[in-house]
């Protein structure tokens, strides 16, 4: 009996000063990962808005709404995770960055930016993470990345035969599952960017 309340009492004492250093790690090393998050989102929207003087969330942005607005859109198969003003020097705002998750990756979710003017013009985009065929569907930044640069003519579509329009987006070889997935996320990006964000960009309604 004493020699179980004696191992007992060990493994308490082992569990109680294993969780205070788990806290005072987390204390110590919650800011600097924070402000490394911080950096790498800010990172991020310079990718897509590099004559923006400084980027804010939005602050009615949800993306349980956002995700209400895809979905009535027939854009189930994206989400948008985060929505950013990109502001000039004199903070007027020249268009947004949007955090654009697709479902429909061959290899599972693909994230990316992607930074819209309020014109209705993308900037372009670029992915944040990926996990596709090596070869294949990884090829997405070298390909498809390029051809969403300056480019105003949403619904974007791809194709297999050479792009005729300036919607039209060259599909990589052998990887149309993450051409599909990618299109189609820049598709819900720009349907949210016009549904919820251009009217409030004084552009008016979107033209569809």
């Amino acid at each position: 009996m004493k020699s179980m309340l004696k191992d007992a009492g060990i493994l308490f004492a082992i569990t109680l000063v294993a969780g205070l250093l788990l806290g005072c790690v987390y204390q110590i090393t919650k800011e600097p990962i924070a402000r490394q998050e911080a950096l790498a989102q800010e990172n991020a929207c310079r990718e897509v808005f590099s004559d923006a003087e400084s980027f804010e969330a939005v602050t009615d942005f949800t993306e349980e709404a956002a995700q209400t607005v895809l979905n009535e859109g027939g854009y189930s198969t994206a989400s948008v995770n985060a929505c950013q003003e990109a502001k000039d020097a004199s903070g007027t705002v020249l268009g947004y960055v949007l955090t654009v998750t697709t479902h429909e990756g061959y290899g599972g979710d693909i994230q990316f930016t992607v930074g819209v003017r309020n014109d209705g013009t993308l900037n372009g985009i670029s992915l944040l993470s990926i996990s596709e065929t090596a070869g294949l569907g990884m090829q997405a930044g070298d390909v498809l990345v390029p051809q969403f640069a300056d480019k105003n003519a949403y619904p974007y579509v791809y194709t297999k035969t050479g792009s005729t329009a300036d919607n039209e987006i060259d599909a990589i070889s052998g990887a149309t599952i993450t051409t599909n997935a990618v299109t189609n996320g820049v598709n819900a990006g720009v349907y949210y960017f016009q549904t919820m964000l251009q009217q409030g960009a004084g552009e008016g309604a979107a033209n569809e």
